[in-house]
């Protein structure tokens, strides 16, 4: 498995495992505790693993959580996502970076998202299915979204949004989540 560094957001990871392949198709890890602990990352810290199946066109983000935050591990277990992480983390030497990363079932690539980070991504095939490992359990209070949309963030999303939660179409912009988290707007 080889392991690189994401250079837009400082503890970011993309994990690419070494596929075996074959007439039947294809074999690969696609976690390893002992390259996770090879760049800082405590494997046993994940508690909960999720999955999301979307449809092409979808944005589920931007969404972190509050207080110490959550890291996670994500990766695209069948199809493609157009993947975004931005750093909001204040004391971070990537703070508002932001990091486009596309990850598919083919290559089985994982992203580490640190802890203090938005993350979120667009379905880019008619179905994709999203594998979170999660470092804390879900506390639904400390749940925080910002509109994807956010001129602040700049994402630029590659299809056309079709299909959004409520909770991310009514979500804030950037500056003020920022204010809310008492942290200090660019």
């Amino acid at each position: 498995m080889k392991v690189t560094e994401v250079p837009a957001i400082a503890g970011a990871f993309l994990f690419e495992p070494t596929p075996f392949t074959d007439e039947r198709g294809f074999f690969c890890r696609t976690f390893d505790a002992d390259v996770a602990r090879s760049v800082g990352i405590d494997p046993e810290a994940f508690v909960q693993d999720s999955l999301s199946r979307s449809v092409r066109g979808v944005v589920r983000g931007m969404h972190l959580r509050s207080g110490e935050g959550e890291a996670k591990l994500v990766r695209c277990s069948y199809g493609r996502i157009f993947d975004v992480v931005v750093d909001l983390r204040p004391g971070s030497p990537t703070y508002l970076g932001r990091a486009t990363v596309e990850l598919s079932g083919d290559t089985q690539a994982t992203l580490y998202v640190p802890a203090g980070c938005a993350h979120g991504f667009q379905a880019l095939t008619e179905t994709a299915d999203t594998s979170y490992r999660i470092d804390r359990e879900h506390d639904p209070a400390q749940d925080v979204t910002i509109a994807f949309d956010d001129p602040g963030l700049a994402v630029p999303w590659p299809l056309p949004v079709t299909v959004t939660s409520e909770r991310d179409r009514k979500a804030p912009g950037l500056a003020e989540v920022l204010r809310t988290l008492g942290v200090k707007a660019p």
